[in-house]
């Protein structure tokens, strides 16, 4: 009796290992395909709509801005520990160029979840293009709120337009003190 090397590959053994790597790559999550990015644009437009409706001064700079980044929905939570999450869209001239996420890790003295929406505003090309180009763009303490976070309009004066980035953070549900946005994280990503 001969037997077959176990180095050749059989019909049904090819078989069986293409429809196992294409189940394999199937549940990689590359977005071709998904309907991701469309929710998102849905999501950023309603968002924009209720900014707009709620805060007037917001549609002027967005007329002045480079570009906006939309996160329509940002959750954090904390128990000691504390994290948040939330996915939006790039746009620049009402068109999205990009997808990204939004991370955010903290600790301390916090208990509670929250949910909100943020925009930023890039003023300045220099602005838009140093965010575009970092793999991982963290934003410091020397943003400028043009919505705080207790939701009020905060008037726009020639020393807060000059700012590279504004930052407008509103629609907050749930039991945390405070929103801010320092130390998040903004990572492109492929929805």
């Amino acid at each position: 009796m001969s037997r077959i090397p176990s180095s050749r590959l059989t019909r049904r053994g090819f078989t069986f290992s293409a429809i196992a790597g294409l189940t394999v790559t199937a549940a990689c999550g590359n977005g071709v395909g998904s309907t991701g990015a469309t929710t998102i644009d849905a999501r950023v437009d309603a968002t924009l709509d209720e900014l707009y409706a709620n805060y007037p001064n917001t549609v002027d700079l967005a007329n002045k801005s480079s570009g906006m980044l939309v996160m329509p929905l940002v959750t954090e939570a904390g128990f000691g520990f504390g994290g948040g999450y939330g996915r939006g869209a790039l746009r620049v001239g009402g068109a999205t160029l990009d997808y990204y996420s939004n991370t955010k890790a903290s600790a301390g003295f916090q208990i509670g979840a929250q949910q909100y929406a943020h925009v930023l505003f890039f003023m300045t090309d220099d602005a838009l293009s140093g965010f575009r180009r970092a793999p991982g763009w963290t934003l410091g303490a020397d943003v400028e709120y043009v919505v705080n976070d207790k939701g009020d309009s905060i008037a726009t004066d020639s020393n807060t337009l000059l700012s590279p980035v504004l930052a407008a953070v509103y629609s907050q549900a749930g039991l945390r003190l405070g929103a801010t946005l320092e130390g998040s994280k903004y990572t492109r990503i492929i929805p």
